[in-house]
């Protein structure tokens, strides 16, 4: 199967819309209580077209187990300039550690022993119809099974969790401190 059949799939069994959302201005991402929006720029989708091939390569899902599998992967093999896929990347990988933290583990070291990934070398949309699934995981170098985790290993996924984890308080003290200004401001 080609990698343009294969992304067709995956967009219509994730629910994605036949063009992956590419072209929507606003990215929906489903959070309880309520969901968040941001734009979709074109770096966004830049990076996304990459993400998705990446999902499609890995074979991780969309749900919210599966995208901090991926982000696992991507931040462990790299997201290079990608500077959208770092930050949204960051965000499941804490997700992650509390939803669950051995499979995001198991995808981080995964992720290590990547030979390399899209951010890194890039996909031109026309290679789509030339390559297939296998090629691509071949290019990763999955067709290896994942080894033991070494030291290093262990330090790099815990440091990662650190910065996760800060990022995500950073997020929330900048909320709480935007609505004690609004409620000062109104009283």
């Amino acid at each position: 199967m080609s990698l343009a059949q294969a992304r067709a799939e995956f967009f219509m069994a994730s629910g994605l819309g036949a063009d992956g959302g590419y072209n929507s201005r606003w990215v929906r991402v489903e959070s309880r209580p309520l969901p968040f929006f941001f734009p979709n720029s074109a770096c966004r989708v830049a990076a996304a077209k990459l993400h998705d091939l990446h999902h499609i390569a890995t074979e991780y899902d969309v749900d919210w187990i599966g995208e901090a599998e991926i982000a696992g992967w991507e931040i462990a093999s790299g997201c290079g300039k990608h500077g959208w896929a770092w930050i949204l990347n960051l965000g499941a990988f804490t997700v992650g550690l509390f939803r669950s933290p051995r499979r995001l583990f198991r995808a981080f070291i995964r992720g290590r022993r990547a030979t390399t990934n899209l951010y890194k070398t890039g996909f031109p949309e026309p290679a789509l119809q030339q390559t297939t699934f296998g090629d691509l995981r071949r290019r990763f170098g999955m067709h290896e099974s994942p080894t033991t985790a070494h030291s290093r290993d262990i330090l790099l996924f815990a440091l990662w969790a650190l910065a996760g984890v800060g990022w995500h308080f950073s997020i929330g003290a900048s909320a709480i401190v935007c609505a004690w200004v609004a409620v000062r401001a109104i009283i």
